[in-house]
């Protein structure tokens, strides 16, 4: 199973985005790390992976393609941030 701190960072952020009216499914694929399946019901085509990684002493989330979204410690801001990329009315 994923260490502790991450996995428990992808639920909260997962929790946030729902009520924020977003699709989650928290994923363990394997051997990696664990990721956050993120959808726009509105917009189904906008769809993607958040990851978590350590990065400078702190977790982040970061998009699949290695761009950073937001510090872990900063849900608000990453909710934010993922709800503008996938095209999410604010």
């Amino acid at each position: 199973m994923a260490t502790e701190a991450p996995y428990r960072h992808l639920e909260e952020l997962a929790t946030r985005l729902s009520r924020a009216g977003l699709c989650t499914r928290l994923e363990e694929p394997l051997g990696k790390a664990p990721r956050l399946h993120v959808l726009n019901p509105d917009l189904p085509v906008a769809e993607e992976h958040v990851i978590i990684e350590a990065h400078s002493d702190q977790d982040w989330f970061w998009w699949a393609w290695a761009e950073r979204i937001a510090p872990a410690g900063e849900m608000d801001r990453a909710v934010s941030g993922i709800r503008r990329v996938l095209g999410a009315a604010a």
